[in-house]
C-alpha cells in the first residue's frame, strides 16, 4: 500500500487535520456492501492476521456491571493502510428494559502518515456484519460438506450468521435455530424464510440442535460463569463448534476433549484467561483461525476430528471493512462533515 499516494486521495475530499466524516448507522447499512463483500474483507482481515501483518493489542475494557463490557480495539492493517479503534459496548438487557440494542458502539479510523482522525463512524452494522463472516470463513475450512448448521441465539448476530451461513455454505440443507426466548426463534424463521434459500428449523431445545447439527454456532451473552447450555455429553466425534460467546455457552469440558480447540487471538483468550473468564483455564490452543484462513495450517483433517474454534472479535476485521466503507463514502453525499 502506498500510503502517500492514499493520503492525497482522501485528501482531495476532506481537511485531513481539519475535519472529520462521519458516518452514522444508515450510511454504514447503504452504503453498498453486499454479504459476499464483507466475507471478502473479512477475509483479507484474517489472512493478515495469519500472517502476522498486522498489530492489534488485546482488546481492554471496563465493567459497570457483571454482565456487562466496554471493550476499547485498537488495530493496524497495512495492507490495507487501516489503522483506527472500535469502542463497543454490550447491554444484554438493553432490548427488554430500553428497547436498544445489546451493542452499539463507534468507530474512529486514522490516516495512518499523519496519525489524524479521518473518519468516525457506527459499528454495531460493522460488528454484526463482520462476526458471521469470520464463523463462515472458518466453517468453509474446517466443515466444508455441512448438511444441518445449528445457531444458538436469535438477535442480530443470530440473524446474520443464517442469512451468511444460507449465501455462503454451499452444501447446506437446514440450518436449525434456538433462542431462550421461543417467539425470537420463530420471529427470525418468520422474517428470513423468504430470503433464504435452505430450510430453516426451529429447536425445541438445545439438545435438538446438538443432535441434529454436524456444525454449530453461537451468539448469546457472555458472563465469566460458565452457563453450559450445552452438555458434553450431548458433543460427538466429527462436529465443529463455533463459538462466538466465550467460554459462556458450552461446557467447558467439550474444548478440553476436541481434537483441535482453535481461536482467533490467542492474546485475547489470555487476556480473558487472566480476567477469569475461563475458571479452569484455557484449553490447550491449536492455532488461530486466521492461520487456517490463510492456508497456514490445515482445516479439517478427518471426519471424526471435533473441533472448537472460539471467535471473539478482532479489531483487525473492524478497521478493514470500516476502511472499505470509508472509501465508498469518499465523493460522495453520504456523511456529515465535522470539523476538529
Amino acid at each position: 500500500m502506498d500510503f502517500a499516494q492514499d493520503r492525497k486521495h482522501i485528501a482531495e475530499y476532506i481537511d485531513i487535520g481539519g475535519e472529520i466524516l462521519y458516518l452514522g448507522r444508515h450510511e454504514c447499512e447503504n452504503i453498498g456492501l453486499t454479504r459476499s463483500d464483507i466475507l471478502e474483507l473479512t477475509e483479507a482481515a484474517l489472512v493478515a492476521h495469519g500472517q502476522k501483518d498486522y498489530e492489534m493489542p488485546a482488546k481492554i475494557g471496563v465493567h459497570p456491571y457483571d454482565d456487562v463490557f466496554y471493550h476499547a480495539m485498537p488495530a493496524y492493517v497495512p495492507a490495507r493502510a487501516a489503522v483506527g479503534m472500535k469502542w463497543i459496548e454490550c447491554y444484554p438487557n438493553n432490548p427488554a428494559k430500553f428497547d436498544l440494542p445489546q451493542t452499539t458502539g463507534l468507530l474512529v479510523l486514522n490516516d495512518v502518515m499523519s496519525g489524524c482522525p479521518i473518519a468516525v463512524m457506527d459499528s454495531t452494522w460493522i460488528t454484526a456484519m463482520r462476526t458471521p463472516a469470520v464463523t463462515i470463513l472458518a466453517a468453509q475450512k474446517l466443515h466444508p460438506r455441512a448438511k444441518d448448521f445449528g445457531m444458538f441465539g436469535c438477535g442480530v448476530q443470530g440473524r446474520e450468521h443464517v442469512r451468511f451461513a444460507s449465501e455462503h455454505l454451499s452444501t447446506l440443507e437446514r440450518i436449525h435455530v434456538y433462542d431462550v426466548d421461543p417467539a425470537a426463534a420463530g420471529g427470525l424463521i418468520a422474517d428470513l424464510s423468504p430470503e433464504v434459500d435452505v430450510e430453516l428449523v426451529q429447536a425445541n431445545t438445545p439438545r435438538d440442535i446438538v443432535e441434529s447439527c454436524e456444525l454449530m454456532s453461537s451468539a448469546t451473552i457472555i458472563t465469566k460463569e460458565t452457563l453450559c447450555v450445552v452438555q458434553d455429553e450431548w458433543v460427538r466425534p466429527g462436529q465443529t463448534i463455533l463459538p462466538c460467546d466465550l467460554n459462556t455457552f458450552w461446557d467447558p469440558r467439550i474444548s478440553r476433549r476436541a481434537d483441535r480447540y482453535i481461536v482467533d487471538s490467542l492474546d485475547e483468550h489470555r487476556l480473558f484467561e487472566d480476567m477469569g473468564y475461563f475458571p479452569d483455564g484455557l484449553p490447550a490452543v491449536d492455532c488461530e483461525t486466521g492461520e487456517i484462513v490463510a492456508g497456514l495450517r490445515p482445516g479439517r483433517a478427518s471426519d471424526d476430528e471435533l473441533i472448537v474454534c472460539s471467535n471473539i472479535g478482532m479489531a483487525v476485521c473492524d478497521v478493514v471493512v470500516g476502511r472499505a466503507v470509508f472509501d465508498l463514502a469518499l465523493g460522495t453525499d453520504r456523511g456529515i462533515r465535522l470539523t476538529l
